[in-house]
């Protein structure tokens, strides 16, 4: 009796530990399987706030060969008033006709949020008048403002264009009539943003979908051990900051953008009918249907043959032109085929199966959305 009681102890405890085993395993595979399909909030979210700024400016470009304005209606008068500033007495007159080494642009460029006076930005710089090229010319100082038309950089410097252009009937390379000056611009003005003062943040998704937004507001609950995040809607998610991370607010959105989440999309089908592209999203299905593809093609031939009589012929004989038309119609043989699929496997393969081109899956899909088969959004570009 002891030696059995014993057995079945062992066994029972034997058991137990296969099952948790059995357990622990089943939850690393999920994990595992969670983790590959999950993405950080960094690469699905924005913090709000944390945005480049656009910043614009008119400047002119001087040392071109040859191929500035014409035309001076955007030049002769700036640069005019520029040569007085720098004291050189010149009248708008005096320059027209005179010159073809200058021309008129307008200078882009982007502003970080946070970045202090005298960091560097890249600027783009871009002709506004009929310059045939701006290869080899030189921006000279020119403010860049925001919206509030302050001044927050100054841009100078050479342009770079990466391309030529070419006379003589041969294309031009490239755009020249736009180019970059990489770290052209010193940043003056910085936009203030006082992150580790706030008591709330937002987050803003990249695609609409209230799924996600709830996932991200669930981890984010889960990473910071409390009701802190809410989904807003389908694309903002609010987060408290807690008295834990009070003045270490920069430290918590850090931690925020490396939390893995589950994402969600919607099922849908981007169709382009002018390039025949056709993107398939993965959660796409179709209901079972009967589908049939084929195709009648008719094949027309104009010849002519000519009827000419023998020499010396009696009665006036004459050379004859005589048409021939041959018509030839062939039919793509078609067949009735049950098309189904609950993954976008195997909805690639029953439409392969079919021998379909890319531009003739935009007319199925478009008659399987029309009879309700096609469980998914279908974008016409």
């Amino acid at each position: 009796m002891l030696k059995s009681g014993l057995k079945e102890h062992l066994t029972d405890t034997w058991k137990g530990k296969l099952f948790l085993s059995v357990l622990l395993l089943m939850s690393a595979i999920f994990a595992v399987s969670s983790e590959v399909n999950a993405q950080r909030i960094k690469d699905i979210a924005v913090f709000s706030g944390i945005r480049e700024n656009e910043l614009i400016g008119y400047g002119i470009v001087v040392g071109l060969n040859g191929t500035g304005d014409k035309d001076g209606t955007y030049i002769f008068q700036p640069f005019a008033n520029m040569l007085t500033k720098l004291g050189v007495a010149v009248n708008q007159a005096d320059i027209k006709g005179k010159t073809k080494n200058i021309a008129a642009v307008i200078v882009t460029a982007k502003l970080p949020t946070m970045v202090r006076p005298g960091a560097t930005l890249d600027v783009l710089v871009s002709s506004i008048g009929d310059a045939k090229s701006l290869q080899g010319g030189t921006l000279l100082m020119t403010p860049l403002k925001g919206p509030d038309s302050n001044v927050y950089a100054v841009a100078q410097g050479p342009l770079s264009i990466g391309g030529f252009s070419a006379g003589g009937g041969q294309s031009v390379k490239n755009h020249p009539n736009v180019g970059m000056i990489p770290n052209g611009a010193n940043v003056e003005k910085e936009v203030p943003v006082l992150l580790n003062k706030k008591d709330r943040l937002d987050l803003l998704l990249a695609g609409q979908d209230i799924t996600t937004a709830k996932r991200v507001a669930d981890t984010i609950n889960d990473k910071l051990r409390g009701p802190y995040a809410k989904a807003e809607g389908p694309s903002v998610v609010s987060v408290m900051v807690p008295d834990s991370f009070s003045g270490k607010v920069v430290e918590m959105m850090s931690m925020i953008e490396l939390i893995n989440v589950a994402t969600d999309t919607l099922a849908k089908v981007v169709v382009n009918e002018r390039t025949g592209t056709v993107v398939i999203g993965e959660n796409v299905s179709i209901s079972p249907v009967a589908l049939s593809h084929g195709g009648l093609t008719i094949t027309i031939k104009n010849e002519t043959e000519v009827s000419q009589p023998q020499p010396l012929t009696a009665g006036g004989a004459q050379t004859v032109v005589v048409p021939k038309k041959d018509v030839q119609v062939v039919e793509k043989k078609a067949s009735l085929v049950e098309v189904k699929g609950a993954t976008l496997g195997e909805l690639v393969k029953a439409l392969n199966a079919l021998g379909v081109t890319p531009r003739d899956m935009v007319a199925i899909l478009q008659a399987l959305k029309a009879a309700g088969g096609l469980n998914a959004e279908l974008v016409l570009m």
